[in-house]
């Protein structure tokens, strides 16, 4: 599958689109190909200052935990409630639905995440 290329991407397998001052955070498809049916997600604290690569959360499948990692230091603004109770709206969509949201300290460390192309070699040598 194809990367969207408007958003940033970490080796870690988190997407990073921009919102406002704020970025969007979810899992990419790939990984929530990985994880399969999910079933929970949560743990994200909000106003938590995080540095970059600090987990912020978690996703729980029928398989595995997986931690959710910010992709740059900043403080976590929102927690997208919705997935309380439809932890799966990730599955069905990765790339629209977002877990969290994120102000970076310093808005131009997200131009060092992957870009699409880059994070599809990630996922090419997995």
């Amino acid at each position: 599958m194809s990367q969207p290329d408007d958003r940033k991407y970490t080796p870690s397998h988190e997407w990073v689109k921009a919102d406002g001052e704020v970025f969007m955070v979810g899992i990419t498809d790939n990984a929530q190909d990985q994880l399969g049916d999910l079933v929970f997600v949560g743990d994200f604290k909000v106003g938590a200052q995080l540095k970059a690569g600090e987990t912020a959360g978690v996703v729980e499948s029928v398989k595995a935990a997986s931690d959710i990692y910010a992709p740059v230091a900043g403080e976590i603004t929102e927690f997208n409630d919705a997935l309380e109770n439809e932890p799966e709206l990730i599955n069905q969509a990765p790339f629209q639905t977002w877990i969290f949201k994120i102000r970076p300290t310093n808005p131009t460390d997200v131009d060092a995440l992957l870009d699409a192309n880059g994070y599809q070699s990630v996922v090419d040598s997995d």
